[in-house]
């Protein structure tokens, strides 16, 4: 178990990211058809591997054009000091994404963060040139999901620790469930909040810096409490 008692897993697109990697991917170097994909995901036609997987067989760019464009997106201002805290703190930190290892490891080595243990799809080159594939080495059985995050939490669960999830959408709703506390954005906020979930809602890792003492000392569970009765 870390020193601290508890362990955090961290959604990246969105979260992390100041924008989503793979969308601004699809409006750049997608080709048509991967528009139909994401519509069937949302209706819930297909899980959100199989929409990954085929909106990456869409994409036509080479390495040198994936790389020029994953310098042009950015992260949180506050999330490389969130990891110094939590490290000061001996909270381990993990990164679980449904989106692309590559994009994310070199996005967060601007910012010498990519040695942070990372859960992800995996992007590799394909045949023809400027043509790429995804796998999902972190899916599970029975979930649609690349990274199934899910299974993620058990795994920080099994030394005893308590978890942290920090998310703000759809993929996260699952884990959210199963975690102890959830710092939420965006849509993630509205699931934490119809389905009884202790949180606290976040506009980024400002707020996540700020609650992450509390939350570990205890003093923050009063106040979690208070802002669901408020919202209720």
């Amino acid at each position: 178990m870390p020193v601290s008692g508890w362990t955090i897993l961290c959604d990246f697109d969105g979260t992390i990211s100041v924008e989503d990697v793979i969308d601004s991917l699809l409006d750049r170097f997608g080709r048509p058809g991967w528009e139909v994909l994401e519509q069937d995901w949302r209706a819930g036609r297909i899980g959100s591997r199989e929409c990954m997987a085929g909106q990456v067989e869409l994409l036509q760019m080479t390495r040198a054009e994936l790389d020029e464009h994953l310098r042009e997106l950015w992260i949180d201002h506050a999330f490389p000091g969130f990891v110094a805290k939590a490290r000061e703190l001996n909270v381990p930190i993990r990164i679980v994404s449904d989106g692309l290892d590559y994009a994310i490891h070199q996005i967060l080595g601007r910012y010498g963060l990519d040695d942070l243990p990372l859960a992800a799809n995996h992007l590799a080159p394909a045949t023809p040139p400027k043509q790429w594939q995804l796998t999902s080495p972190f899916q599970a059985a029975g979930c649609r999901s690349g990274t199934c995050k899910c299974a993620c939490v058990a795994q920080a669960r099994q030394g005893g620790a308590k978890t942290l999830l920090i998310g703000d959408g759809a993929s996260d709703f699952c884990a959210a469930d199963r975690v102890d506390f959830v710092f939420a954005k965006h849509r993630l906020i509205e699931h934490c909040r119809a389905a009884g979930i202790p949180y606290m809602p976040i506009t980024g890792f400002e707020d996540a810096l700020e609650y992450l003492p509390r939350l570990l000392d205890g003093t923050l569970a009063h106040h979690a409490r208070y802002h669901e009765a408020a919202a209720a």
